[in-house]
């Protein structure tokens, strides 16, 4: 199975990596939606959010996927930092996502909870 994203507005789009169709972009859509929408969105298309926001965090905590959530918890992170870190992590958080509901990023770590 393929897994398809929703970047969040407050997540660089403009990553190489991320330029498949694999994703969509929050910001192209409508830089004013609610999470409420963005989340209810992303379970009617089976989409996992990728996100800095911890609304979605609290939320995915409490109700089962879709859908899942990928919080990044970089902090403010240089945009070319930020690059390298997606470039050699990316693949390592689609195995994580593949089976946990949600993945926390950190600059040292990645935590998941089923």
């Amino acid at each position: 199975m393929v897994l398809k994203y929703i970047v969040d507005v407050n997540v660089p789009f403009n990553i190489p990596l991320w330029q498949t169709d694999e994703f969509e972009f929050q910001i192209f859509k409508s830089k004013t939606a609610k999470d409420n929408e963005i989340w209810n969105y992303a379970r009617q298309n089976n989409l996992t959010i990728i996100t800095k926001d911890t609304d979605f965090l609290n939320r995915t905590i409490l109700v089962e996927p879709p859908p899942k959530v990928i919080h990044l918890k970089l902090g403010n992170m240089k945009i070319k930092d930020f690059l390298f870190f997606i470039d050699n992590y990316w693949e390592s958080i689609v195995v994580a996502s593949e089976k946990n509901k949600l993945i926390k990023v950190f600059s040292d770590r990645i935590e998941m909870i089923n």
